[in-house]
């Protein structure tokens, strides 16, 4: 009888492409097994050689009887935005996991495995002038109150001052919210379409400048040292080590932080957590580029 590995995912795809990073290691930890998983995100599992099926989350036939009803399962369905180590951002997300799932923590990265035709997408996004890609907005596309999340999203002053600085030399495209501020001047980015297609976009650009948000992890996949800015989370948590990771300088204000419990600010950008009183508080504008232009 087949024995398995049955690991439950939820969450945004960024969350889903950290986790590609962990299936090498638990086929290692349980080499008899075939790991089964249901994710919110399958697109970023299809080509693993280590998963042996993918399901999306909430359609899965006969799932119970394939898998649950008197078989040899380990089910591992946790969630490490719960754990300890998370909340008080001592520990990488990666490594939360691994300790829920009981493997082996080996600054693991993300993997993502493409095709032949999915490479083929990188030439999708070459332009006459090498690609510099900005990020200024991500997160979830339904739960968001605003255009603008102060947590994650780049500021469009940065965006449009990077713009400005490398528009002579680079051909600017810019990743973000249909609703979003948009860079004068730029290709912008907004419309669905495979992820693998987007992530092409990774690939292609020259100078990657990202946020907390899907495509630093898939930077970190795809080995694509990126600037990313961090605002309201940290690169202690869900950032890596190749990439140049730049901090919101600490806030000096008094915000009352009525609604937080195990977390300061919350990922919908909530306005009145924000404690910032203008940009210049928030980011030193001239170092970024600086750094930028270094990378």
């Amino acid at each position: 009888m087949d024995k398995y590995v049955v690991w439950h995912i939820q969450g945004g795809l960024g969350k889903n492409v950290a986790a590609t990073g962990l299936c090498k290691t638990i086929k290692e930890t349980y080499p008899d097994r075939k790991l089964i998983l249901s994710v919110s995100w399958p697109e970023v599992f299809l080509n693993n050689p280590y998963v042996d099926r993918v399901y999306p989350l909430g359609n899965s036939p006969y799932f119970y009887e394939d898998y649950i009803h008197e078989k040899d399962t380990l089910i591992f369905r946790h969630e490490p935005y719960h754990q300890t180590g998370h909340i008080l951002k001592k520990q990488h997300l990666i490594k939360s996991w691994c300790e829920l799932l009981d493997i082996p923590f080996e600054n693991q990265k993300p993997e993502v495995y493409i095709n032949w035709a999915q490479r083929g997408t990188v030439n999708f996004w070459k332009r006459e002038k090498p690609v510099l890609l900005i990020q200024t907005n991500g997160g979830p596309l339904t739960g968001q109150n605003y255009p603008y999340t102060w947590t994650r999203d780049m500021p469009p002053e940065v965006g449009m001052a990077i713009a400005e600085a490398f528009q002579k030399d680079y051909h600017i495209i810019q990743v973000c919210r249909e609703d979003s501020v948009k860079i004068p001047g730029a290709e912008h980015v907004f419309a669905a379409m495979p992820n693998i297609q987007l992530f092409g976009l990774v690939v292609a650009a020259e100078k990657r400048i990202l946020i907390d948000s899907s495509l630093q992890h898939a930077a970190a996949a795809f080995d694509k040292p990126s600037t990313v800015l961090w605002i309201g989370t940290s690169p202690t948590v869900f950032g890596y080590e190749l990439h140049n990771n730049i901090v919101a300088n600490p806030p000096k204000g008094n915000t009352k932080l009525i609604g937080a419990y195990l977390y300061d600010y919350q990922f919908t950008g909530e306005l009145h957590e924000c404690p910032y009183t203008d940009i210049q508080e928030m980011f030193d504008i001239n170092k970024i580029l600086k750094e930028i232009d270094t990378k």
